[in-house]
């Protein structure tokens, strides 16, 4: 391979990539970029690594979860509190179902950018650029709010510190604290059969902590009830902004995407020779890839030689993608061909890209039995293979939405214009989310 640089990627073709007009104003926007300060450090990197490569050996899951992309008109605290909350109230039905550590990784504090299957858009006969997520263009439709506008880098860089510093106080000021678990529950969850089975299982967890508290064992001494790791990821889509926050660590040397903990590769953008693997290859954070049902053996090993050379654990997440079908046709083939390649691959399970349908009512969705069926799938062709289910990706929220149907809510595509408020891909809401999370225990429980 040649020498990487932060800049090499320039030299690559590329996909999914804005075209700015104002080359000047980018260079300006790239160059404040570089100098302001990083929103994650490379120790945190680090140790998302070490919870990753448990993960990885089966002592530890995967929760990543989280917006299908961040919008600035939405930036509000309580949408961040209370996508937090849902994350935190799935990691502990998690651990107390399947007796596992949960790195709870979220899709916020920098997921604003989308690839799209096609790069223009016609409404009325008029033709205009796609909406790419409001890191690059507005979702307005009309001339000016589609055109790649550079001054976004900044804006998304400033509501990704502000978003990183509420994730950090609500992770280690107290609200994550486990006597807190009763506080989680969402008001509008509760009177759900799932609401009601979490407040079930908060109360048990709180029966053994105030039994630890007996034996001398509580959150004044053991931080580790007090506090909890919390980390941030998006897809590594605008390599402009990626690059101005790569940083160089002082203690070790190599260069970190100080932009998140995690970043990912998505299934349009992970061909071998391209751009966005070119970039991801040089930097020590974790790395994901999306993997479709086109995906082969050379594309997997290749895709490791790349961005794991070392075959080091807990370095490459694999990110399944197929859809509720064709995960059953294409998986475990894929899987069985590397099974004697001893490569080092924390596999997770995105059950939503592959699941998206248009209702009768026009409304983009995705069907909860489908979103489920890919999941169980995927634990069970894992335990057939002799291989470990590491993780799930889901696209979700913390707010009360109608856009995903079916689930315990039994939302129909007429319900889907209730409240349905994406500006790009449907989510669970947090009831279908608390729901998918006990399911999941249950396959995690079997699977061990």
């Amino acid at each position: 391979m040649s020498v990487w640089s932060k800049h090499s990627w320039r030299d690559k073709p590329i996909k999914q990539h804005p075209v700015y007009e104002n080359t000047q104003e980018l260079e300006e926007i790239e160059k404040n970029l570089a100098n302001l300060p990083p929103l994650v450090f490379a120790g945190e990197a680090r140790n998302l690594k070490a919870q990753l490569a448990k993960a990885c050996r089966g002592e530890a899951f995967v929760l990543q979860g989280g917006d299908c992309a961040e919008s600035f008109s939405q930036f509000h605290a309580v949408n961040i509190r209370d996508l937090f909350k849902v994350i935190m109230q799935m990691g502990a039905i998690l651990t107390y179902g399947a007796s596992l550590p949960i790195v709870k990784i979220g899709r916020l504090a920098g997921q604003f950018a989308k690839p799209r299957s096609s790069d223009t858009e016609t409404i009325g006969g008029i033709t205009l650029p796609s909406y790419r997520g409001d890191l690059i263009n507005g979702v307005e439709f009309n001339l000016q709010a589609r055109k790649a506008d550079p001054k976004r880098l900044l804006q998304g860089y400033n509501q990704s510190a502000a978003t990183l510093n509420l994730l950090r106080a609500f992770a280690q000021g107290g609200f994550a604290d486990l006597n807190q678990v009763h506080k989680w529950n969402l008001s509008f969850v509760k009177d759900n059969v799932f609401g009601k089975k979490y407040e079930e299982l908060a109360t048990q967890i709180t029966q053994a902590l105030d039994f630890m508290r007996a034996c001398g064992i509580d959150s004044k001494n053991s931080p580790i009830l007090h506090e909890v790791d919390f980390y941030t990821s998006h897809e590594a889509l605008v390599l402009h902004y990626e690059e101005a926050l790569t940083r160089q660590d002082s203690l070790s040397g190599r260069f970190y995407d100080c932009s998140a903990h995690m970043l990912w590769i998505g299934e349009r953008t992970r061909g071998l020779e391209q751009a966005h693997m070119e970039f991801l290859r040089g930097v020590e954070n974790p790395i994901g890839v999306k993997i479709g049902p086109t995906a082969t053996r050379d594309d997997i090993l290749g895709i490791c030689d790349i961005l794991n050379p070392h075959n080091e654990e807990g370095r490459l997440n694999l990110i399944v993608r197929m859809g509720s079908q064709k995960i059953k046709e294409h998986y475990p083939k894929l899987l069985d061909s590397l099974k004697n390649e001893n490569r080092a691959i924390l596999w997770s399970c995105d059950p939503m890209h592959g699941n998206t349908i248009k209702a009768s009512s026009g409304y983009k969705t995705r069907n909860f039995d489908c979103i489920l069926d890919e999941v169980r799938s995927f634990f069970e062709i894992h335990k057939e293979n002799g291989t470990i289910a590491g993780g799930v990706h889901l696209e979700m929220t913390g707010a009360d939405v109608t856009e995903c149907v079916g689930g315990s809510q039994a939302i129909t595509e007429e319900g889907l214009a209730c409240n349905y408020s994406t500006q790009c891909d449907p989510r669970l809401n947090a009831t279908q989310a608390i729901e998918m999370a006990f399911l999941i225990a249950d396959m995690l429980k079997q699977s061990r």
